[in-house]
């Protein structure tokens, strides 16, 4: 066996004892349930909901690792803690409290128990090892029942044996991708809980972009008041004189008028700065890459821009990015001492990204301040992310990431996908679990009742392979469907994020 086969079954052999780790761990809860909801011991839960959240984050983290599958954290927002009232006291429904400690508790306990992450991580620690564990078991499985039947004499033991040999470096690593694919189905956040966090974090960057709308308001209005408005009123005044003087002294009247003639100038050009601060034209006309182009030719920096967008993003979108690359640009100036910059603008599916590095000093840091934590307080606003690499001496790289800033369609489901879906998930249930599971356990008990199960009817050394045969029919028809199920989730998502 090569590196990737043994590295596989290694892979393998540790998911299987997670999900025997995860039954105990399933089982544990379900006591602590027990004894919460008929004896009142509501104490317990927390600490089983913990341990059964530590328990999934750790299959989370090796699907990710091992499978290449990334499951996001499903759980709703955490609640705020209790505050005082003016009196001091802490109020929970009716009652009142004089310290925090029974209104938190109780409402982490609602927390826990209302949220169906919950008793969906506690579902999936309670199948996990009859879906994919039996399905990373598989080699393993196949050996576990071919070495006694080998010692016994029998030779489909040793044919059951090669089989296992012979099919681990094309099973082993096939088994933990489709066991990622199976947790990712079960253990990915639903609809409901996107909608809670999406609720959540719309609530903290709506106060960022309020604050910064308030602050972006008070610049105009002191650009606004400190510049034309001064000057048009430098003006009035300039003219007003010049009407006084037009029939006693003409050529000072005269000279009078030219000044504001220069004023009136120099008024319009901090209008247009002001504008441009607003919503450029450049970037109203010509787009985001245009407009970039346009900003630094007003900069003493060598430029390299490139662009690549299939289509224009969103005017405010736009005019977000605008405005932060403008601020990184001010930066590698004002504070890194650049002399060239390199600017590229790229899509990756429906994200915009935009990279800025410069030749400057480095040292950028968001906590130190610099424009960095308004930008990525503009960006958050459109589910925008800022990852500023900038060691001391240079160079500083920003990446600006909208991951909702392009339109793309959505791809039409292929019918044969549609109905391999829904014939794989009709029928698995069948081989996995009467065919397979249920008749496993009848021949290990030795039932003499042979029922409906088809492989006690068979002769004595076909009755294991078969039993499972149809276990690991039963699982790949399980994972065939919920492998083709997230591949039409990921491809909405990544039309549609």
């Amino acid at each position: 066996m090569n590196r990737r086969t043994l590295t596989a079954l290694g892979r393998a052999g540790g998911l299987l004892g997670v999900a025997a780790f995860g039954q105990l761990v399933g089982l544990v809860m379900l006591v602590a349930t027990a004894l919460s909801y008929l004896l009142g011991l509501v104490f317990l839960l927390p600490p089983a909901v913990r341990l059964v959240r530590a328990t999934t984050r750790l299959q989370r983290r090796l699907a990710a690792e091992w499978s290449g599958v990334t499951i996001d954290e499903p759980y709703r927002p955490a609640p705020p803690p209790p505050q005082p009232q003016r009196d001091g006291w802490y109020r929970e429904g009716r009652n009142l409290y004089k310290t925090p400690r029974i209104p938190a508790f109780n409402r982490r306990l609602t927390w826990l128990t209302n949220d169906p992450a919950t008793w969906r991580d506690f579902a999936y620690l309670l199948v996990n090892p009859w879906t994919g564990g039996l399905i990373v078991g598989i080699p393993v499985m196949l050996a576990v029942t071919g070495i006694p039947a080998l010692l016994d004499g029998n030779l489909l033991g040793l044919l059951t044996l090669v089989i296992a040999l012979t099919s681990a470096p094309a099973v082993a690593p096939w088994s933990v991708r489709v066991h990622g694919q199976i947790a990712h189905a079960l253990l990915a956040p639903t609809e409901k809980a996107r909608l809670a966090q999406r609720v959540s974090h719309l609530a903290r960057t709506r106060i960022d972009a309020v604050d910064s709308q308030a602050a972006e308001l008070r610049r105009i209005e002191r650009d606004l008041h400190d510049g034309a408005q001064a000057r048009l009123v430098a003006i009035g005044m300039t003219i007003g004189a010049a009407e006084q003087l037009v029939d006693s002294d003409p050529a000072a009247a005269k000279a009078m008028l030219a000044k504001a003639s220069e004023a009136s100038a120099t008024a319009l050009r901090e209008l247009r700065q002001v504008v441009r601060g607003i919503h450029p034209p450049v970037l109203a006309e010509r787009g985001l890459g245009d407009a970039v182009r346009a900003l630094l030719l007003d900069t003493p920096l060598t430029s390299h821009v490139t662009v690549d967008l299939p289509t224009r993003p969103d005017a405010p979108v736009e005019s977000a990015a605008y405005f932060a690359v403008s601020e990184l640009i001010t930066n590698a100036v004002r504070h890194g001492g650049a002399s060239e910059v390199w600017i590229d603008i790229s899509h990756q599916g429906t994200a915009l990204r935009i990279t800025v590095t410069d030749d400057g000093r480095g040292g950028a840091d968001p906590e130190r301040g610099t424009g960095l934590r308004g930008i990525e307080r503009r960006l958050a606003a459109f589910d925008g992310v800022l990852a500023v690499s900038s060691p001391v001496g240079g160079p500083t790289t920003a990446v600006l990431e909208l991951t909702r800033a392009l339109e793309e369609t959505i791809p039409p489901l292929p019918r044969w996908k549609g109905a391999t879906i829904g014939l794989c998930f009709g029928l698995c249930w069948i081989p996995l679990i009467p065919q397979g599971i249920v008749t496993m356990v009848m021949k290990l008990a030795g039932a003499p009742n042979r029922s409906w199960f088809l492989a006690l009817y068979l002769p004595e050394p076909f009755q294991w392979p078969v039993i499972i045969g149809m276990i690991c029919l039963g699982g790949a028809m399980l994972a065939t469907a919920v492998t083709l199920t997230n591949q039409v989730k990921h491809a909405k998502v990544d039309a549609c994020a």
